[in-house]
């Protein structure tokens, strides 16, 4: 469908350089053309490019960011009772005991 509405811009560039230069000898025409398949093209790109975003407007924001991270929510959710509730490279030392939080690992 991209690809389409791409090569319909790029024709219709030239369709419009031909239009421009019906009345004028052939070389005269296919340069026109020529220089209106390349006013044509960025166009057809920019419009191309808008479509994709749009379709891709209903994803979720988390899916753009890298998987295994540790920043995303659900590796946050996958790795909270391995980190024991704090963020990625936060936990304290062991010589920094924090006696508010939960420690599953010292049950039983």
């Amino acid at each position: 469908m991209r690809k389409l509405l791409f090569i319909g811009f790029v024709t219709l560039g030239a369709l419009v350089g031909l239009l421009a230069s019906a009345k004028d000898d052939w070389a005269t025409r296919i340069v026109m053309m020529g220089i209106g398949a390349l006013f044509g093209a960025p166009l057809g790109a920019a419009v191309t490019s808008r479509v994709k975003n749009m379709r891709h407007a209903g994803t979720d924001e988390n899916e753009s960011e890298l998987p295994g991270t540790s920043t995303s929510s659900k590796d946050l959710s996958a790795n909270y009772w391995r980190d024991k509730g704090y963020p990625p490279l936060m936990k304290p030392t062991d010589a920094e005991p924090d006696m508010h939080m939960f420690d599953p690992d010292k049950l039983g």
